[in-house]
């Protein structure tokens, strides 16, 4: 399996195929920090502060805030620097960015996810079918991300340039592979202050391989999802995890 998805995920980001290759793997096990968790800055003022890490670590949805998903901590190899992706447009660097598991623009600290969605249990009686739609499960990095002053609005105002000037493709480079974005369309979406999202074409192998990216902004804290699929199609935005993730920000 593993050499499949790392085909299916090369196409993808560098992180996407991480993320992909330890979908199958860990124990579900996420620890519900909810209790004594701060709240987000409902501020986005020039004095705004950003959230430390260890803050951020209570805010980020959990297992015990989303159901029908396994929810895992991102190992570090699953999160890339921004640095290490490019792309040959720079106004489409802020969706690269979310794309890849990583919080857009110059936050003061992020932390990660995966949600996995689980497949409806089929035992000893599931069809191949059913086999091949577990393995297709969709898989959602989320990524919160918090900011001083106005940095949450200007990331946020950067990924709305960059959906409608990218519309028409980039390309998009890292971990050592070159992918081609065919095409960047418009999804409505409802979170949070605002929000944005779109659905992403990406070229693999003269087929198309379809994932979502999602962001919205709560004070001056960002949260960004990007789902992917080993079935090479992600039919809709993971509407659960958005929205224990915006329940959690408060």
């Amino acid at each position: 399996m593993r050499t499949s998805v790392r085909t299916a995920a090369a196409t993808a980001t560098a992180a996407s195929l991480a993320l992909l290759l330890t979908a199958c793997g860990g124990d579900g096990k996420s620890e519900d920090k909810g209790k004594d968790a701060p709240k987000a800055s409902a501020s986005a003022a020039p004095d705004a502060k950003a959230l430390s890490a260890a803050e951020l670590e209570k805010l980020i949805v959990e297992q015990a805030d989303v159901k029908g998903y396994q929810v895992q901590k991102a190992e570090p190899t699953d999160v890339v620097k921004s640095s290490d992706v490019t792309t040959d447009k720079p106004a489409c660097k802020p969706l690269a960015d979310a794309m890849s598991f990583i919080a857009t623009g110059n936050p003061g600290a992020s932390v990660q996810r995966k949600a996995i969605a689980e497949p409806k249990a089929g035992g000893a009686t599931a069809s191949p079918d059913d086999i091949m739609g577990a393995l297709g499960a969709p898989v959602t990095a989320v990524t919160l991300g918090s900011y001083d002053g106005s940095g949450a609005q200007d990331a946020l105002a950067s990924l709305k340039k960059a959906g409608a000037e990218c519309a028409g493709g980039f390309t998009l480079n890292g971990g050592g592979e070159q992918t081609k974005i065919g095409k960047v369309a418009p999804e409505t979406v409802t979170a949070g202050e605002e929000a944005v999202a779109f659905t992403v074409t990406t070229d693999m192998d003269g087929k198309p391989f379809i994932s979502k990216v999602v962001a919205f902004r709560k004070g001056n804290t960002l949260a960004s999802f990007s789902v992917i699929s080993l079935a090479g199609v992600v039919k809709e935005l993971p509407t659960a995890v958005i929205d224990a993730q915006a329940a959690k920000l408060g």
